[in-house]
């Protein structure tokens, strides 16, 4: 019977509880009632309840609870099982995941984690909804937003988007038949060139979500707090890249529509308040030039935002076993019309030229 360790000391995860068992993804009932032995070992199993969360495109979620009068602890009322995708710890570090997932829960910015387990973790249900369409851009919500980014590190951290893009790409290359030489070559080019010109920017390295699509933020309207689940990409990232990918994920997953990317008039009002957030420490004010810079960069790091989902997407056409067309998804998000693409990684400085939005110049698509 499997019992309860300390998971190997990692940072922050060294606290961790450790389950030895590895839960069957086609039929998880069996291995998800003697996981909740050890959590809950007050439930009645036979009164346990079983949800499925079907949005997701990596991971399968299913949230576990029995009824309010059969409940021994009012407050253990749903616990959360989340199953690892079919080999995706080939491009998902597990142990950095369960280490941010305990440094952010620490800073009160994401929820309680009970254990891991072989193929995956359990972790606390925050009560609230998954962000609408119409929530993204109200202004109570978005004010609330990005606090992770003020978290401090005590060791200098290197940006992980470079060092996640080759290893995706050696993972492709791996994956793939000798007839997709070329696309490889393609997506290797567009990478060095994002790379060259956006590291030149200087874009501050912070705490970075790296995969804020609105069904990852989640909003308890009660008491009005705006809080983050699923933690997989979550590491020390450009602050731009995670704002541009923000943006990008504003118009959708599976039912794509640019027409609800922010306005250039919404992404500004963001990136003011983000900014006066931001700057509360040092209690300096926000300059016009500050906000026109950080949106210059957050509208080419969308750039890399695109081609990173891209070749994840393309990655998982060839790995995943959940039902979602990434195929169809990999080719939104590659199709890059080159001079166009160029000319926004040039973009001028100057506040009144800046008057596109990204996804319209170069890369058709991204969730």
């Amino acid at each position: 019977k499997p019992g309860m360790s300390r998971c190997p000391p990692i940072g922050l995860c060294s606290d961790i509880p450790h389950v030895d068992l590895e839960i069957n993804e086609e039929e998880p009932e069996p291995g998800i009632l003697e996981l909740l032995q050890i959590l809950r070992p007050d439930w009645c199993l036979e009164q346990v309840y079983m949800k499925s969360f079907t949005e997701g495109i990596t991971n399968r979620l299913i949230g576990c609870f029995v009824r309010p009068d059969q409940r021994p602890d009012p407050d253990s009322d749903l616990v959360l099982v989340r199953l690892y995708g079919r080999h995706t710890d080939l491009f998902v570090d597990r142990s950095r995941e369960v280490q941010m997932v305990r440094l952010l829960e620490s800073r009160g910015c994401g929820p309680k984690i009970y254990c891991s387990f072989r193929n995956g973790i359990s972790y606390e249900y925050l009560p609230g909804a998954p962000l609408s369409d119409r929530l993204l851009t109200q202004p109570h919500i978005y004010r609330s937003d990005l606090g992770l980014h003020q978290i401090k590190n005590s060791e200098s951290e290197e940006p992980v988007l470079w060092k996640k893009m080759e290893h995706l790409l050696n993972l492709i290359q791996m994956n793939q038949s000798e007839e997709s030489q070329e696309s490889r070559w393609v997506l290797r080019t567009e990478m060095v060139l994002l790379k060259s010109s956006l590291s030149r920017l200087r874009s501050p390295v912070v705490l970075c979500h790296n995969d804020l699509l609105t069904k990852n933020i989640i909003y308890n309207k009660e008491i009005g707090t705006v809080k983050f689940i699923d933690f997989e990409y979550c590491d020390f990232n450009y602050q731009a890249f995670d704002i541009g990918n923000h943006f990008n994920e504003f118009a959708g997953v599976s039912d794509l529509d640019y027409s609800r990317y922010p306005s250039p008039g919404l992404q500004k009002d963001w990136i003011t308040t983000y900014l006066k957030n931001y700057s509360q420490e040092t209690g300096s004010e926000v300059t016009e030039q500050e906000v026109t810079r950080l949106y210059v960069h957050v509208c080419k790091f969308s750039l890399a935002s695109n081609l990173f989902w891209g070749m994840w997407a393309i990655l998982q056409s060839k790995l995943s076993s959940i039902d979602f067309d990434f195929r169809r998804c990999s080719l939104s998000f590659t199709q890059v019309t080159q001079k166009p693409y160029v000319e926004t990684l040039r973009l001028h400085r100057s506040h009144n030229k800046i008057m596109f939005k990204p996804q319209a110049v170069s890369i058709n698509g991204h969730s």
